[in-house]
């Protein structure tokens, strides 16, 4: 059985950083794609950043240049480093995963995720 563990959500002022870990257990795809995503109150659920196991990545435009996304191949864990926060960062954020095909690229829908972690909030006041 597949499981997500995220952790390093937190509070923090605007304009600090945090660094969200999510570590997969029980995933044995050798080609995949894992991702976070966030959901504020009232809002959809956003794809914020995704990667492949051979480091292809996909960022939001809103947090790009401030989010960077990293992954850890042989540990199939992924890492969301994230500066200069912002309260309109502030949500529930959630590790996904999934195994991809030879030569496909990443998903940004969730719908396309098998596996999800139970969140870590990320709080930025002001």
């Amino acid at each position: 059985q597949v499981q997500l563990a995220e952790s390093g959500g937190g509070s923090v002022q605007s304009g600090g950083s945090l660094i969200l870990s999510c570590v997969a257990s029980g995933f044995t795809a050798d080609l995949w794609c894992m991702g976070w995503f966030r959901q504020a109150p009232g809002k959809e659920r956003e794809a914020v950043a995704i990667i492949a196991n051979n480091g292809n990545k996909k960022t939001a435009e809103g947090v790009a240049g401030r989010f960077t996304i990293s992954q850890d191949n042989a540990k199939k864990e992924a890492y969301l480093q994230m500066n200069n926060l912002e309260p309109e960062d502030t949500a529930m954020y959630y590790c996904a995963a999934r195994e991809r095909a030879f030569a496909s690229d990443c998903p940004t829908r969730g719908a396309e995720y098998a596996h999800w972690g139970r969140g870590t909030q990320v709080t930025v006041s002001s």
